[in-house]
């Protein structure tokens, strides 16, 4: 065989096993892909379980717990930290807990179904699920939203009570969201003024409370609790 045959004998070959790699893969390829994949589903495990333990902290009412959760998201920790509180003092009861799970990348979803003194307080027989949004960057926490599906009547309650019990406002929930503010006893008041509107003629009529001469009588109570603001 000459020279020149043997030549186009190895290309033809080369040729050949190109044309095969790019069928088949090149074996070389193959763990690094592997290794890519199982990366990824560590992360996501990785994610997973420190949402998990977001919605422990979250709803076992210690700030000290769920803090340091939320140490690099500056933007929602203020706000977590105080709907935790307000949550303590509404009597948040957790009815069902689905598992965390992703939502897209960098993104994990986290519901939860309670029952709550606020809404109990309106007679709606309804329990809100919650939903924690919760925003990862190498494994850390940097951002959480929340989303619910509150009544109409829900917000309905709270105007009414800006409207017709500027104490509450201007007492236990003023600084709304802040670390200035006073989470629970807003919570409770609020608590408080949404029985007096349901006990209330503006009550649209979902459902009165079974009693509503309890109702109006733990709204007098809470009420004459909170501080008075001086005049002037």
């Amino acid at each position: 065989m000459t020279r020149t045959a043997i030549n186009c004998s190895l290309l033809a070959l080369a040729a050949l096993t190109t044309a095969c790699s790019q069928e088949t893969g090149s074996p070389e390829s193959a763990p690094a892909v592997s290794q890519a994949s199982a990366a990824t589903e560590s992360a996501d495990a990785a994610d997973l379980a420190t949402a998990e333990a977001f919605i422990d902290a979250f709803y076992s009412f210690d700030r000290e717990q769920l803090a340091p959760l939320l140490a690099a998201a500056t933007d929602s920790a203020a706000g977590l930290l105080y709907y935790q509180g307000w949550a303590e003092g509404g009597n948040y009861r957790v009815l069902e807990r689905a598992p965390c799970a992703r939502e897209e990348a960098g993104s994990v979803a986290c519901p939860v179904t309670v029952q709550d003194d606020p809404v109990v307080a309106l007679g709606t027989g309804f329990n809100v699920t919650d939903t924690f949004h919760l925003t990862f960057e190498n494994g850390v926490i940097i951002d959480v939203e929340t989303s619910s599906d509150d009544q109409p009547i829900y917000f309905q309650a709270r105007s009414w009570v800006e409207a017709n019990m500027p104490e509450v406002m201007d007492g236990p929930c003023a600084n709304h969201g802040t670390d200035a503010g006073t989470p629970a006893d807003c919570a409770r008041a609020m608590t408080a003024g949404y029985a007096a509107f349901a006990a209330s003629e503006d009550f649209p009529g979902v459902a009165l409370p079974p009693d509503a001469e309890a109702a109006e009588a733990m709204a007098k109570q809470v009420t004459d609790a909170v501080p008075k603001q001086p005049e002037g």
